[in-house]
Formats: structure tokens, C-alpha cells, sequence
């Protein structure tokens, strides 16, 4: 049948086997850390390294807010995070590789979760293609976690919480008030004073009057939004909070996402993601941040794999040659 062929057809042909057969390249992966921690900590060079091993190939940027370790570290507890997330997304519109990608992979450690997915919603460019969470406060927290001894920094930004969560002072200078939600008991509905004084969580999770709907647009084009929770974790409260779901700190009684108004008015498009197949709750052993590489491994394969060689694509991409 070849013979038939013209010669230019023919000369077509092993660039088109070579383009089905190539194995992709892999996304560029982004990860931003948790409260206490800093991007060059040992740690999350683990975390990158058993990304590469997995998915050979992928380049892995550390989110950080200074390149001093230190003080990166500090401004997990100190900062506003209007502003931090304004810089994260000049950084990474910037960055002269992840800029030039068709798109990011992102994965979030606790706190870092719910700042990967406000950098979603405010500018999302680069775009992010899948999200996996661990651990995150998506739908806030209503009690601060328990400092460590000799953990000064955290008891530091306690001593200043403590009574001041909805001043001005906490809600543009201490990171974790900034995602503090308070709540009715009796009504399950966000208080007044979280709605007017938030200044992080109430925006990006759209609980104003006034809707945002780039915050909407944004999370429905993701390709996955994968959320973890610990499920022994004491350190997030509500630790339900990992699933976008409420609970009642009164009764402890929880509302799962899809009957939330969140959800069911689709404010920041959760329910256009999730009628696409792309929300995905998942669980895992253990206290909050207690990650092996077990459930990493399984996260790089399944999530932020890049796509199998399409083999069974090799014999109709040559018949649509032949039929040129």
C-alpha cells in the first residue's frame, strides 16, 4: 500500500510514529509549605527529589517569600496575605521557566494548600493543571493550634491573637487569623464579623455578597482538585476543614461539602469541577503532616504523571496519513 503513496506522504510518516510514541514531558511542579516551615528545609527537598524519581523529568519550584530560609519561615506566621499571594503570583508569572509552561502542577502542605488555590483564583498564570492539598484549612479553622515547647514564634503569634482576631492588626499582619472562621452554632452561617473583617478566607472562598466570578472560572478549569485529610489530625480544627466540609464545634455533628451553599451555588466553582470529575477527597493515616513516601509516591503517579504513550493511537494516526 505504501507504494502508492507520494514520496512527501511517505517522508511523514516517522515524525508522526515519533510524535505518537514520545513519551510527554512532565509539568513543572510547584509546592508551597506549611505554617513553621521554610522552602529549603531538608524535608521538602525530599518531597521534590521523590518527584523527580517518580516522574522523571520535572522540574520542582519551592514556593518562598524570601530566599533567607529564616525568614521565609517567618512569614509563615507574620505577613499579609494579600500581599503574599500578589508576590507568589509576580514570582511565578516571572520565572523564566515556569512562565513559559502550557501549564503547573501544585501541591500544597497544610496551610499552603489554601494559598495555592487563592493564587488560583486571583491570577492563575501560569495555569495550574491538577491541585492536591494535604491537610489544608479550606473552609478555615475555629481554634488556633497548640504551640510546641519552646516554639516561640508560634506562642509569639498567639499572644497576639488572643482576644484580637478580627482587628485590624491581625487581619494584615498574622497569617493563621487571616483564615480563622468564626461561625452560628445554632445556624451553621459565617458571623458577621468574619464577613466584614477576613481579609483572606471569606474573599477567596466567595462568602460576600458581592461574588468574584474569576474565583469561580478559575477552580472549574482545573483538570483535578485532590483534597487530603489526616485523619488523626488534632492540629487543624475542625480537621474536616481538609474536605471543604462543616462542622459544628458545638455538637461536632459535620456537613460535607455538597450540602453546603458553597457548593450548591457553585461560589467558587467546586460543583462545575466536581460535574466534570475533577474533586476528589482522600484520606490518610495518621496526624496532620504525618506523610510517608508511600502516599506521595501514590499522589506523583496518579496526579502529576504526564500522560501514557498512546500506542493504540500508532495505527490510526497512520491511516489518517494514508487517507491524506
Amino acid at each position: 500500500m505504501l507504494q502508492h503513496l507520494p514520496l512527501s506522504t511517505i517522508l511523514l510518516l516517522p515524525a508522526a510514529l515519533a510524535a505518537v510514541l514520545s513519551k510527554p514531558e512532565p509539568l513543572p511542579l510547584v509546592i508551597w509549605h506549611g505554617l513553621g516551615d521554610n522552602y529549603d528545609a531538608d524535608g521538602l527537598k525530599s518531597v521534590g527529589d521523590l518527584a523527580k524519581d517518580v516522574n522523571p523529568g520535572t522540574y520542582v519550584y519551592n514556593i518562598r517569600l524570601d530566599e533567607d530560609p529564616g525568614t521565609d519561615q517567618r512569614y509563615t506566621f507574620f505577613g499579609n496575605l494579600t500581599d503574599q499571594i500578589a508576590q507568589v503570583c509576580s514570582d511565578l508569572s516571572s520565572h523564566p521557566i515556569l512562565s513559559t509552561a502550557p501549564a503547573i502542577n501544585a501541591l500544597g502542605f497544610s496551610q499552603g494548600g489554601q494559598f495555592l488555590r487563592g493564587y488560583i483564583e486571583r491570577c492563575n498564570a501560569p495555569p495550574v493543571s491538577s491541585l492536591v492539598t494535604f491537610g489544608s484549612q479550606h473552609l478555615g479553622i475555629s481554634k488556633y493550634q497548640h504551640c510546641d515547647d519552646g516554639d516561640w514564634l508560634c506562642r509569639g503569634w498567639q499572644a497576639l491573637l488572643n482576644g484580637n482576631t478580627w482587628s485590624g492588626y491581625a487581619q494584615s499582619h498574622l497569617v493563621p487569623a487571616q483564615y480563622f472562621r468564626s461561625t452560628d452554632d445554632a445556624t451553621g452561617e459565617a458571623t458577621d464579623e468574619y464577613l466584614e473583617n477576613s481579609n483572606f478566607l471569606a474573599d477567596v472562598n466567595n462568602e460576600r455578597e458581592s461574588k468574584n466570578e474569576t474565583y469561580a472560572k478559575n477552580i472549574a478549569s482545573l483538570d483535578r482538585f485532590v483534597m487530603y485529610l489526616f485523619e488523626d489530625d488534632t492540629t487543624v480544627i475542625p480537621k474536616e476543614s481538609g474536605w471543604f466540609a462543616y462542622t459544628n464545634s458545638s455538637s461536632g455533628e459535620v456537613t460535607p461539602l455538597r450540602n453546603l451553599t458553597i457548593y450548591k451555588e457553585d461560589w467558587i466553582g467546586l460543583k462545575k469541577l466536581d460535574e466534570k470529575g475533577g474533586l476528589v477527597f482522600k484520606k490518610t493515616e495518621g496526624g496532620h503532616m504525618t506523610l510517608g513516601d508511600k502516599v506521595l509516591t501514590e499522589v506523583f503517579e496518579t496526579y502529576f504523571a504526564p500522560p501514557k504513550s498512546v500506542w493504540e493511537g500508532v495505527k490510526d494516526t497512520i491511516q489518517e496519513i494514508i487517507e491524506l
